[in-house]
Parts: structure tokens; C-alpha cells; sequence
């Protein structure tokens, strides 16, 4: 035991159990609560509870608690030793942000000491602390606070995700990331594959704010590639490195209220005009645009009206734009707009394609599926040993013990498949992409979501009450319950991606295949 921490014997912490005077004992170590108590968000009573003050509270305390609260600089200066005969690691240090989470199944198994994989090399190891490490002092304090409050995240992390390149790290490798320092040297731009982005997707996950997750310029992961992949050169010059630098911020609009996952039903049209064109979607709006209230540029898709074929274009905001919030089950930091066009014009050379804007939406989806599935995914968390009910861990109860085993099948089985398909990803270019994975893109997805929505009910059901409260030890089991619903219509309504990826495989049925 280090001299530097005192000992103390349960008949001296007993002492002090009274207002003004109050001790209290978790996991071994000595909390001196005596100014703390007035202020406790619980008021003093239960703090002055016979089971409580003077004792060993553990039990007590996390059975409303997560251990997060005692990681707080506040409650670490109120230790003050440990109990008598405590080993000598009783003291508690804060782990480093960097750290993995020892639970069973709760990191990733390529993550998990002893386990190996054949998609993840040490590299992506050494990328993957640092992501967690960022995302933990940067981003997860500004989530938790913008998340409650609804506004957008802050311009100092955006401008981080920019200073880092991790905005250009979420759009996949390329061109785009040569000569750029990636993460302060994490990993090198030849060197970045589609597994260093799935780990930015996952990890990013981990901050538990499914809104303000989408704030987090989400809109450019879907709304640039087009532009990245089919713009010419003079769009291309006007607007990437603006975004990329975090300068400016762009967003798909695509969706609208009458057509709905039926891109090719869109009403949003442009008219042809002296050097340009002139796009109107006033009644026909686009709607439940990511990142609308906040984007300067939108990648939209509307009717030609000279020939009926679906265009692309990128609509700069101004003059002749409206964009309206809307309120979804997760936060409003996510920007999602109602977006409308009253006779915008629209240049020439902010054209993606004239004919081809259908192909281009359609081939865009693939990644955008992918990212949403690799997000669901990442957010997957378990927490039930601590919780105790008849005078024993839940996770002593038969049937919790079914449901844990349900959650683990689900998870590992969404993380397998999608490590798979992120292995024919990596290996295909985007017409092989559309042609050969495309449904299976689909099916991951819509099995994904589905596999979260039982995962989120059973949890429910393991934390009681706690799993619908959005403060406390349940808060995260909460949020995932009613945000989870985002992913699932994102991208395309499950139903939809079911009859996709079935479509897909009977399209390739041999001929000749008989029973």
C-alpha cells in the first residue's frame, strides 16, 4: 500500500455517519461526503440512510449509478483513503481515454486480447487508440452538452475534425487525402483503407448521441462523394477544399415528402436557362435533410424538365432557398431540415449530370447504408452485473441470461457480416459495388436495425425503469432505445432493403437452378 494513502478501519469510517460528518465506503475506498452532502442531486436523506452513511455503500451506489460518475475530478477529491487491507490497486486511477473495455463482447473481437483477424493489421490498431482517444477529449464532452441543449456542434470540434483530416477520412481513400497529414500522423494517406474509416464510424458511435452524431457534418459523408466521384473539375476546384478545411459544409437533398425512399418518383424539377438552370421544390420540398439548417451546399437531385431524366446538381445556398427544422425522435443538433427551392439558379458548371443523376443517387446509397450499418453497430453496449435485484446480480437470473445471450448472437453476427462485406468493398470498385454487393449492402443494413430495435427492447426490459430515464445508469440504454429508429429509415425504410437485396439475388438466379 502506498504511504500516500491512508487506511482506515470499517469501525472508524462507522463514526462518521451523521449531517456535517459523513463518510461512506465504495469499492474499498473512503469518500468523505461531509460538505458534498447538502449538494447531492438526491438530496441528503438518502445519503443519511443507515445502509448508506458510515457503511460500505457499494452496492447501493451503483445500483442508481455508472461508474463514469465517480471518473468526475468533483467526486475524485472527495477520497480520502481506503478500507484496511485493501490490495494495493484499490485506489482508483482514472483509465486513459485510450483504454478498451475489458467486458466480454463489448469491443469488437478483432479488438479483444487474444483474438485475431484477417482484416485488421497492428496499423489499424495503433489508428484505432488514437480515434478513441480523440474522440473521448474532444468530442464526447461537446456531444453530451449539445446532444441535451439541441444546438450544433460547436464550431471548435468541427474545426478539429477538419484540422485532423478526419473529414476527409470519413469519404473513404483517394485522391482527396494525398499530401494530407492524417490524425497528426496516425496513418498515412496510401496507407488508408475502408477499415480505417469503419473505425471512425465506430468509434465515433461511442459517444452516445445519435443527433448530435448526424450534426457532426454527417451530411458531407453523403452529400460530397458525387461530387468527389462525378464532378467536373470546376465544381470540384469551387467547393472540396472549403469543406474539407471545414470552411463550409454540404448535405444531400434528395428525400422528399411524397416520394419518400422512391427516389425516382422525386417532383423537385430544373428548367434550363441562359447559363444554367432554374430548380423549383416549394410544395415538393426536399425534407429530413441532415444537416440542412446548417449546410451552404446541398447535392440535389431533380427532374429535367425538358426530357424527364433525373438530374444532379450541387444548389449553393441564397436567394430563393428556405430551410425549415424538423423535429425527429433524436436531437435537433442534427440541423434536419425541410428544405425548399422558389426559382433557385443553379450554374452550369454546378452540375454533376445532366442524365445520369438516378445511376449516381442509386451507387451513392452503397456507402451511405454502409455507414449507418457501421454506426448501429458501434453503438452496442452492454451493463448489467452491477444492477441487483432479490439480493443478487441480475445477471444471476435465467432469463437475463437469455437475453444477454441473444444480444451477444445479434451483435457478433451484424459485426461479422459487415466485416465482410467491408473486405468486398475494399476489393470492388463502385460499378462492382452496386452490381455485386448492393443487395447484400441492404440486408446487413436491414437486419442491423432490426437487430438493434430487439436489442434496445430487451435492455429495456434488464434495466426496469432505469432503461427509460434519460439522467443515470440507464441513460445511454435510453437514448439508444428512442434513436435507434434514425438508422432504420435512413438510407432506405427496412421493408425497402429487404426487397433490394432479394431482388438483387433473384436477378442472378441461374436459369436452370431446379430443386
Amino acid at each position: 500500500m502506498s504511504q500516500a494513502v491512508r487506511s482506515f478501519s470499517k469501525g472508524e469510517v462507522a463514526k462518521h455517519a451523521f449531517v456535517g460528518d459523513l463518510w461512506v465506503v465504495i469499492d474499498l475506498v473512503v469518500y468523505d461526503l461531509s460538505k458534498f452532502a447538502p449538494m447531492h442531486p438526491g438530496g441528503i436523506s438518502i445519503l443519511l440512510n443507515e445502509e448508506v452513511a458510515g457503511q460500505d455503500a457499494t452496492q447501493a451506489f451503483f445500483g442508481l449509478h455508472r461508474q463514469e460518475v465517480l471518473n468526475k475530478l468533483q467526486y475524485q477529491k472527495l477520497r480520502i483513503g481506503v478500507i484496511e487491507g485493501a490490495p494495493a490497486n484499490a485506489f482508483p486511477t482514472v483509465a486513459p481515454s485510450d483504454a478498451l473495455d475489458k467486458v466480454p463482447y463489448a469491443e469488437p473481437a478483432w479488438l479483444t486480447e487474444g483474438y485475431h483477424s484477417p482484416y485488421f493489421s497492428e496499423g489499424h490498431r495503433r489508428f484505432q487508440k488514437v480515434v478513441r482517444k480523440f474522440v473521448k477529449e474532444v468530442v464526447y464532452p461537446d456531444a453530451q452538452k449539445k446532444e441535451e441543449d439541441g444546438k450544433p456542434p460547436s464550431k471548435e470540434v468541427l474545426q478539429a475534425l477538419a484540422d485532423t483530416n478526419i473529414i476527409a477520412m470519413r469519404l473513404g481513400s483517394g485522391r482527396h487525402l494525398e499530401g494530407r497529414v492524417l490524425l497528426e500522423g496516425a496513418v498515412r494517406p496510401e496507407e488508408f483503407d475502408i477499415f480505417h474509416e469503419m473505425i471512425l464510424w465506430e468509434e465515433f458511435s461511442h459517444i452516445h448521441a445519435r443527433g448530435y452524431s448526424d450534426g457532426l457534418a454527417a451530411g458531407v459523408c453523403i452529400g460530397l462523394p458525387p461530387v468527389l466521384n462525378f464532378g467536373n473539375e470546376k465544381l470540384k476546384d469551387a467547393i472540396i477544399e472549403d469543406i474539407l478545411s471545414g470552411k463550409k459544409l454540404i448535405c444531400l437533398a434528395v428525400s422528399e415528402a411524397f416520394a419518400g425512399s422512391d427516389v425516382a418518383g422525386m417532383k423537385c424539377s430544373a428548367k434550363r436557362t441562359e447559363g444554367g438552370w432554374i430548380v423549383n421544390g416549394t410544395s415538393q420540398g426536399t425534407k429530413w435533410i441532415t444537416n440542412g439548417m446548417q449546410a451552404d451546399y446541398f447535392t440535389t437531385a431533380c427532374r429535367n424538365q425538358s426530357n424527364g431524366s433525373i438530374m444532379l446538381m450541387v444548389v449553393e445556398r441564397g436567394q430563393g432557398m428556405s430551410t425549415k427544422l424538423i423535429r425527429t425522435s433524436y436531437s435537433t443538433s442534427a440541423g434536419t431540415a425541410f428544405v425548399t427551392f422558389d426559382n433557385m439558379f443553379v450554374p452550369d458548371d454546378f452540375v454533376i449530370s445532366e442524365t445520369e443523376g438516378l445511376k449516381i443517387v442509386l451507387s451513392n446509397f452503397n456507402h451511405e447504408r454502409w455507414v449507418l450499418t457501421t454506426a448501429s453497430i458501434g453503438i452496442y453496449h452492454r451493463w448489467v452485473n452491477q444492477r441487483r435485484v432479490f439480493g443478487k446480480p441480475l445477471s444471476s437470473q435465467a432469463v437475463v441470461r437469455s437475453k444477454l445471450a441473444a444480444i451477444i448472437s445479434r451483435v457478433e453476427s451484424c459485426q461479422n457480416w459487415l466485416e465482410n462485406v467491408t473486405y468486398q468493398m475494399k476489393n470492388m470498385n463502385y460499378v462492382q459495388q452496386a452490381t455485386e454487393i448492393a443487395g447484400q449492402m441492404a440486408l446487413l443494413k436491414m437486419y442491423t436495425t432490426r437487430a438493434s430495435q430487439d436489442t434496445a427492447r430487451d435492455a429495456v426490459q434488464i434495466f426496469g425503469g432505469r432503461g427509460i430515464t434519460k439522467t443515470g445508469m440507464g441513460k445511454h440504454i435510453e437514448h439508444f432505445h428512442r434513436s435507434l429508429l434514425i438508422d432504420a429509415v435512413g438510407g432506405g425504410a427496412e421493408d425497402i432493403m429487404a426487397d433490394l437485396g432479394v431482388r438483387q439475388a433473384l436477378r442472378k438466379m441461374p436459369k436452370n437452378a431446379r430443386l
